[in-house]
């Protein structure tokens, strides 16, 4: 067996926790990950990792093991890079984490794309709104929308994200239009459930800010589902143009609360720290840079 792959599959035990999570991580069956595992031992004549039915942890040789070996794949990949960016031709694997409506509404055409123009990329692209750890789980980059807390990860911004008080015509029909901010405590809100606001929200306009109390009769922890119940008039939502643009240039959904809308932050690529990036993330960032546009395409006409 290549020893790269030996050494590879004992750090993602180590690091994923156990069997099943390192196997699904590299993509390989379990028996598979298990005997690469075990030749690695053989190889080396010493126990790396101390097994039981509930978990596996490092023995004391695979303690002291475990940083030669990161190292060694590190320099592996440093070195593989290297000649990429030689070549200018990014190749080998790129694990990407996204938020699961943008990337089902906006990443599927340009990864598409991406992996056509670069067909020697190995592409995973995985999505959820859980927040994973990159050097843990193995990401090569995350997309995050947010303002970003402080952190050792190297971030870029990808584009604007603006989020708007939104509602369909036909609620506004039924219960009319709040002017300000204050009214909303007596209309109807569809609130986001992962929000850090609670029940208050906080929007501004030519400067001004203000933080309102809403009742928020319908709570999910999905915008597309908020966006389908407020396009069926259940009630006025905070939602961001990249799930709402289409449905506002439709009509399906009008703005309320002219010129409020949630204090800007943005979309960002974010991956670990440790010189420069490689040539694959490189390269992805640039070419979501590129097919997103200035402003973003998702705002266009809104």
């Amino acid at each position: 067996m290549d020893r790269l792959e030996l050494l590879q599959a004992f750090v993602a035990v180590v690091e994923s926790g156990s069997f099943s999570a390192a196997a699904a991580r590299l993509g390989l069956a379990r028996a598979l990950l298990s005997k690469r595992v075990a030749a690695l031992e053989r190889r080396l004549g010493v126990r790396l990792l101390a097994r039981t039915t509930r978990r596996v942890g490092l023995t004391g040789e695979g303690g002291a093991f475990l940083p030669h070996a990161r190292r060694i794949l590190a320099e592996y990949q440093e070195a593989v890079d290297e000649l990429a960016r030689q070549r200018g031709e990014p190749h080998g694997r790129l694990k990407v984490a996204a938020p699961m409506s943008f990337g089902i509404r906006h990443l599927g055409q340009p990864m598409a794309g991406f992996a056509e123009r670069f067909p020697a990329l190995e592409i995973e692209l995985v999505l959820g709104d859980r927040f994973v750890d990159l050097v843990e789980e193995g990401f090569d980059l995350a997309l995050r929308i947010g303002n970003l807390p402080d952190s050792s990860l190297i971030a870029r911004q990808l584009a604007p994200i603006r989020v708007l008080p939104c509602a369909a015509p036909s609620y506004i029909a039924r219960h009319g239009e709040p002017r300000e901010p204050a009214e909303l405590a007596c209309h109807r809100c569809l609130h986001y459930g992962y929000s850090t606001s609670g029940q208050r929200w906080h929007l501004e306009r030519a400067g001004r800010r203000e933080t309102v109390p809403v009742e928020d009769r319908f709570v999910a922890n999905n915008g597309d589902v908020l966006a389908a119940a407020a396009e069926a008039g259940l009630g006025i939502a905070l939602l961001p143009t990249f799930i709402v643009g289409d449905a506002l240039r439709a009509g399906r959904l009008v703005r309320v609360l002219e010129g409020w809308e949630v204090p800007r932050f943005a979309l960002y690529a974010v991956w670990p720290p440790g010189g420069r990036p490689s040539v694959r993330v490189r390269a992805l960032v640039d070419f979501l840079l590129g097919r997103f546009g200035d402003p973003p395409y998702w705002d266009v006409g809104i």
